[in-house]
């Protein structure tokens, strides 16, 4: 018996739809750092990590708010048209999914960065 053939795989529409579906809600590192690179404009990129986290390091250009400290009043400076791009520490850790939760709540457009800071920095890419 087949593990992988015991439950049958979704048709191809319904396969197209859930993979559009979940790259509505999240990117990768790659992404990130190539629209950094041609300086696409559209989006903030958000890390949620504490503050001494990000004074040691954060994605270029990125802006820091914990994903504890979310508010209607801590995002006022925060263009609602713009997708915010959210990470935190990596795949271990959901400060990010926190973070993406609370600003959709409050009315933002948000996608998770997958793998973090962690990936951003085993694919090499420099921090500030």
């Amino acid at each position: 018996m087949s593990l992988v053939l015991q439950t049958p795989a979704a048709s191809p529409e319904v396969a197209r739809a859930h993979f559009l579906d979940k790259l509505s809600l999240e990117t990768d590192v790659a992404d990130v750092w190539n629209d950094i690179q041609n300086h696409v404009e559209g989006f903030y990129i958000l890390d949620a990590r504490s503050e001494k986290a990000y004074r040691d390091g954060h994605v270029p250009g990125a802006l820091n708010l914990p994903h504890s400290l979310i508010s209607a009043g801590t995002t006022t400076a925060l263009d609602p048209t713009k997708l915010l791009v959210v990470y935190c520490w990596g795949p271990n850790c959901n400060g990010a999914a926190k973070a993406c939760a609370k600003l959709a709540a409050l009315g933002f457009r948000v996608k998770e960065m997958l793998g973090g800071i962690e990936y951003w920095e085993k694919e090499g890419n420099p921090l500030e």
